[in-house]
């Protein structure tokens, strides 16, 4: 599946992001990881302590290019409705869910600290950005005096997920997009 120029630790890493998005933890069994890797049998502990230490690599690998992406449209240009507006409608894969959100779900993941903390460490930075553009639309007379900005950023990351629940629950990207439209309008307000 992975270009063999692509290092074994590399192909090992892509693999375990690819089956925790898919399948969640204890979904993902070392074999599983292999297969799609096309590793031989003793590369995974060659590269790695277990499977939790793989898992993790791969749980920070992710948290890091979610947290790039949302970072880039969250400063980019435009105005703070804007940049909210640009992040909500950003192209996503709905139907296969928040790569990191879904982690949230497996109860795994959430006991163990270490592979939790990319998790919370993401959804704090992107909740923390959220605000602080609501702070400063809020400055520029874009939002109202009455917004709080830490409210309305657990309010999008609520959205977001929540989009994601009900798009894959329904089979259809409808629902995510409605969510965002409904709270785009209450932003305009």
């Amino acid at each position: 599946m992975y270009s063999r120029c692509m290092s074994t630790s590399e192909r090992l890493i892509e693999s375990t992001r690819e089956l925790l998005w898919e399948r969640g933890y204890v979904g993902t069994s070392p074999k599983a990881i292999l297969e799609r890797s096309g590793a031989g049998q003793g590369s995974m502990y060659h590269h790695f302590k277990g499977k939790q230490d793989l898992a993790l690599a791969a749980i920070r690998r992710t948290a890091e290019e979610l947290l790039a992406t949302a970072e880039g449209v969250l400063t980019g240009p435009g105005t703070p409705y804007e940049r909210i507006e640009a992040y909500l409608r950003r192209e996503r894969d709905v139907l296969r869910g928040c790569p990191i959100g879904r982690l949230t779900m497996d109860p795994d993941i959430v006991a163990s600290d270490e592979l939790r903390a990319p998790v919370d460490r993401t959804l704090d930075r992107i909740r923390e950005l959220i605000a602080q553009i609501v702070e400063e639309g809020k400055e520029q007379g874009q939002f109202g005096p009455q917004l709080d900005g830490e409210e309305i950023a657990a309010t999008v990351l609520a959205t977001v997920q929540g989009g994601y629940v009900l798009a894959r629950a329904s089979g259809s990207p409808a629902a995510f997009d409605t969510g965002v439209r409904g709270l785009l309008s209450l932003l305009r307000s």
